[in-house]
């Protein structure tokens, strides 16, 4: 039986991957729109297992899963063994010998990493404290849709060195693009998980103006990530200054786009200017989630399909 392909991380795929997984997510959002049914994987089912709570994440998945053909069965760690202290290693070959696919969002990486070390079937990391590749799938795609290849273009992160940062420092250098990075002292990246290569894909800046400055895209996230809520206060007041609002709009390139994974908090990491105005792409960003990642389930269950 052969290992089953597993994206974990965002360097799980490689370039050529991942161009196919783009390319697949624009023909499957395409027949979507037209209200033609793709129904691929009738009879495969799809374990969704949370840890944390999911709006985008578990409605993306669960309706993308049914729009294939297939099912979704939603799990909660708190209503299975998972929560009682059942070994991780143990559920991943019970539940693996019960479906086709398994997705996980939880709180540790070293979670999904053990889970799929011991699943027959592939598994989607749906978000973890380190990584949230998912969500850099679904923006690359969004910035391919609306403006073409992100080779060698410029994206500024503004904000804390979160999951979705370090996914974003992965895609940096998969894809061949330059990523500015600005976090307030204290919130830094931390340069043994930035990636293998270096600072080659991505500088850091102290001033988040000149971080945005002729960037092609700009993107945040909120101050304070689920789990760390107890440290909110501290963090607005850190953060103060990495609100993206439209003076850095207006230092990006003239046709930069805006990103924000939501939910957001106007007045806080992004201005209602901003995130409701006309570079903004955030509704599409959302959507996208759902189409990236069917193109990911498919090309993860069936490989290279429609090429």
């Amino acid at each position: 039986m052969a290992a089953p392909k597993h994206f974990l991380q965002f360097r799980d795929l490689a370039r050529d991957e991942l161009e196919h997984v783009f390319a697949r997510t624009r023909w499957i959002k395409e027949t979507f729109k037209r209200y033609e049914p793709y129904r691929p994987l009738v009879d495969r089912t799809m374990v969704m297992i949370f840890e944390k709570q999911s709006t985008r994440t578990r409605l993306s998945f669960e309706a993308g899963m049914q729009q294939l053909g297939g099912a979704a069965i939603f799990m909660s760690t708190r209503d299975s063994q998972l929560g009682r202290g059942e070994p991780v290693e143990d559920a991943a070959k019970v539940i693996s010998r019960m479906c086709d696919i398994v997705m996980i969002r939880t709180f540790e990486q070293d979670t999904v990493e053990r889970f799929a070390r011991h699943s027959r079937v592939p598994v989607i990391n749906g978000l973890t404290d380190e990584h949230h590749p998912c969500q850099i799938l679904a923006d690359l795609y969004t910035y391919i849709e609306h403006r073409g290849s992100i080779r060698g273009r410029t994206v500024a992160w503004i904000g804390d060195a979160n999951n979705v940062c370090y996914s974003w420092l992965q895609a940096a250098e998969v894809l061949d693009f330059r990523l500015h990075v600005s976090t307030p002292p204290g919130y830094e990246v931390v340069a043994a998980r930035a990636g293998s290569g270096g600072t080659a894909h991505y500088a850091l800046f102290a001033d988040p103006l000149e971080a945005a400055r002729g960037a092609h895209l700009v993107t945040t996230d909120v101050w304070t990530s689920m789990g760390f809520e107890a440290e909110a206060d501290a963090r607005r007041a850190a953060f103060a200054r990495w609100q993206v609002d439209e003076a850095m709009m207006r230092a990006a390139a003239p046709d930069a786009l805006f990103m924000h994974c939501l939910p957001a908090h106007r007045g806080e990491e992004v201005a209602a200017a901003v995130i409701d105005g006309p570079q903004s792409v955030v509704w599409d960003e959302a959507e996208n989630r759902l189409h990236a990642q069917k193109a990911l389930i498919e090309y993860l269950l069936l490989g290279r399909v429609g090429s």
